[in-house]
């Protein structure tokens, strides 16, 4: 009993909150999350017209992420994460975010809320997306330029746009935990190669 219970390996608790080197702020593309995940789920953030949501502001490593960090503060109130849902399409998208990703930060949950909001209004979404007349194919490239184009300084190796089943998925921007633009790790900028993915209208 004790030589098996010294071989049985521990789970891990989760790293400590505070210690990360920058932040990655997470812009979902509604309709594409919708069509592979939330339409089955029946979830409200699809019964509404969403282009570029808040998936997250995730604390980072130069490589690799903490997650599940131990922290001492309080969890988030019912009406705090609900004061998201505008931004982040359900107010069960806070909870989870600050659950795996907010505790890291060190921060206090209204802190981080605040600074997830203020990280979502500083980097500006190309109002072209909006106003698709239809469904179309475009190189992520085209998304990623997009946001360049409309965001004064945000460099190639600043930003990075993700794909999932042929569809354009997220757009990923590396910020200092001033909110200020800044080069990612090699783990994050692994941009999508598609040059035709769908990027279906908010319709």
């Amino acid at each position: 009993m004790a030589i098996a219970a010294l071989t049985t390996p521990a789970w891990a608790d989760g790293e400590p909150a505070g210690d990360f080197d920058y932040y990655v702020l997470s812009l979902s593309w509604s309709p594409t999350w919708c069509a592979l995940e939330g339409d089955a789920r029946n979830s409200a953030q699809c019964d509404r017209e969403l282009g570029w949501v808040l998936h997250g502001l995730w604390p980072q490593y130069e490589s690799g992420w903490p997650s599940y960090c131990h922290s001492p503060v309080r969890d988030p109130s019912r009406r705090q994460t609900e004061a998201m849902e505008d931004i982040m399409g359900t107010d069960g998208a806070a909870w989870y975010q600050w659950k795996k990703h907010g505790r890291c930060s060190g921060l206090e949950a209204q802190e981080f809320l605040d600074l997830s909001r203020a990280a979502y209004d500083k980097i500006k979404r190309p109002s072209a997306f909006m106003k698709l007349p239809r469904d179309i194919k475009v190189p992520a490239s085209v998304i990623e330029d997009a946001f360049m184009n409309v965001n004064d300084g945000l460099d190639a190796n600043e930003i990075t746009v993700t794909c999932r089943d042929y569809r354009i998925q997220e757009v990923r921007i590396c910020l200092t935990p001033d909110l200020e633009p800044r080069k990612c790790g090699a783990d994050t900028i692994r941009d999508c190669t598609l040059t035709d993915a769908l990027l279906a209208d908010i319709e």
